[in-house]
């Protein structure tokens, strides 16, 4: 985990890193364990910041335990089905 990151999204306080630059200190990527929403920290302050992330696409704790689920992948259909 990273101590001290918030969300920009959700405001999860549980973000972990996912990869560190080949480079060390030069940027990590670092991704929310709640909404998923991943971001470089090299990012501008729009994508890596609270007060900074577009309000339209901010989330809390209810909008993700209230969204719709997203509908699986329906079975290939045969070549007949397809008029093949």
């Amino acid at each position: 985990m990273t101590d001290g990151i918030i969300c920009p999204r959700c405001t999860c306080e549980t973000v972990g890193t996912l990869a560190t630059s080949p480079v060390p200190g030069v940027w990590d990527v670092l991704q929310c364990h709640r909404c998923l929403y991943t971001w470089r920290t090299t990012e501008p302050a729009r994508r890596t910041s609270r007060t900074a992330y577009p309000e339209q696409f901010r989330m809390s704790a209810e909008d993700i335990d209230n969204a719709i689920e997203v509908p699986s992948i329906p079975p290939l259909r045969t070549p007949d089905e397809r008029g093949a």
